[in-house]
């Protein structure tokens, strides 16, 4: 009789907890859109996201990490390593988010297609918040694109270099206020360890204190030299945090506020940051849900995200890479918004294309999937035919049989592109 009180028990335990219809629902229709441009037939297509999805519904988790940093900004490890270790650690779904940047986008996505990895392409935008006393606070919005990132590429990336070129002199004040607390650091050896092309940030600063021997880890460096507002802070030239939310919703992006329990006054940023377009707020982190910021969300109808800011500077301080459990439901909330915001910013950018056909705005149709949208393609005669391998890859049956493309596409189909291989161009 006890041996089969044993058994029982020994059964019930191992059950797994059953999906509700509204769970159920929400996987498929994350797998319909991770599934998007995936072939399934023989030979096995090297984008395709691999998913279990009757593992999926017996409660096993679908990794999205949201928030991560390359040495493309601040991170420790190139994209292709990164995604290489958010493999390694079951991510399916990543968005590279590096400060004030995409540089790193187009490597990330060629190593994630080795791994059965989606991206989402994204970034960190440094702003600056302006309190009714006058005074500035750093907050930081995250914006996430779809696979043809932004509409308006350009505008973006001018908007961008100007925060970056800030940063090389907001980079050179620290080190002058550093040497003002007798701490004789070098420009020199900040731009070593940030590297050619990469604009200098904190983190950068504080390894080279580290490396210099002036703090004993990373965490000193900033709490007791970089932290906001500490003796050798600074700030550079970044824009409002307004108009950066604007302009993200202008190139068909998703505008989160980043870190908000880092905020001195998170209401107000919320509530005057959602009048500007704001879509979401980060409210999960590895510790789990922050309660405070996910009444916050409900308060002003705004989704409910959150990723671990992985770095790769390793200790017991930093949240590894997909460590964040967001809710299916959350998942699904944010592709609910997401997905019509990037149609969009396809037909945004195929416009673009067919109003001026210039070799530069075909290569920002092709910045970020170029891969992908070239695999398997003979040679094109006509933007038509390019933006039908765009769309089949990009979106859903249901996504593209609208009127608004059908009539891209025949206009498109007059202007005359040559491809031969891995080249594309305008013209016959």
């Amino acid at each position: 009789m006890e041996k089969k009180r044993n058994n029982k028990k020994k059964c019930g335990g191992s059950k797994k907890k059953k999906t509700t219809s509204d769970q159920s629902d929400a996987i498929k229709s994350i797998t319909d859109w991770l599934f998007v441009g995936s072939s399934s037939s023989p030979p096995p297509d090297d984008f395709a996201v691999t998913i279990n999805t009757a593992s999926l519904r017996r409660g096993e988790k679908l990794v999205f990490e949201l928030h991560s940093h390359s040495n493309r900004s601040d991170g420790f490890l190139s994209p292709s390593k990164l995604v290489q270790r958010a493999h390694t650690n079951g991510v399916k779904v990543l968005s590279l988010t590096d400060h004030d940047t995409m540089a790193g986008i187009p490597e990330a996505v060629e190593a994630a297609r080795r791994f059965g990895i989606k991206i989402i392409p994204g970034i960190e935008i440094s702003t600056l918040f302006r309190v009714e006393s006058g005074s500035e606070e750093p907050v930081h919005i995250l914006a996430y694109y779809g696979a043809s990132g932004p509409a308006m590429y350009d505008e973006l990336e001018n908007f961008l270099g100007k925060i970056r070129e800030g940063r090389f002199v907001r980079g050179r004040e620290m080190v002058s206020k550093l040497n003002k607390l007798k701490v004789p650091l070098k420009w020199e050896h900040v731009t070593r360890i940030a590297g050619e092309d990469v604009a200098p940030g904190r983190m950068h600063v504080a390894r080279a204190l580290l490396e210099g021997g002036y703090v004993e880890n990373l965490r000193q460096a900033f709490t007791k030299y970089l932290h906001d507002d500490g003796p050798a802070y600074a700030t550079g030239s970044e824009p409002k945090s307004e108009e950066a939310v604007r302009l993200i919703c202008k190139t068909g992006g998703v505008a989160v506020l980043a870190h908000p329990w880092a905020l001195k006054d998170h209401v107000s940023v919320i509530r005057r940051l959602k009048d500007a377009g704001l879509h979401g707020v980060e409210v999960y982190r590895s510790d789990g849900k922050l309660e405070v910021f996910s009444e916050l969300a409900d308060t002003y109808s705004l989704l409910k995200l959150g990723g671990s800011d992985y770095h790769g500077k390793g200790g017991r301080n930093e949240s590894e890479l997909g460590s964040v459990n967001l809710p299916v439901k959350a998942l699904q909330d944010f592709l609910k918004v997401g997905r019509p915001i990037w149609c969009e910013a396809i037909k945004a950018t195929m416009r673009t294309f067919l109003e001026q056909p210039s070799d530069s705005n075909l290569s920002n149709i092709l910045r970020f999937d170029r891969a992908r949208i070239l695999k398997g393609s003979s040679s094109w005669s006509c933007g038509g035919e390019l933006m039908d391998r765009c769309l089949a890859i990009w979106l859903t049956n249901d996504e593209r049989e609208n009127d608004e493309f059908e009539a891209l596409r025949l206009k498109l189909s007059c202007v005359f592109i040559s491809s031969k291989g891995s080249c594309v161009t305008v013209g016959a």
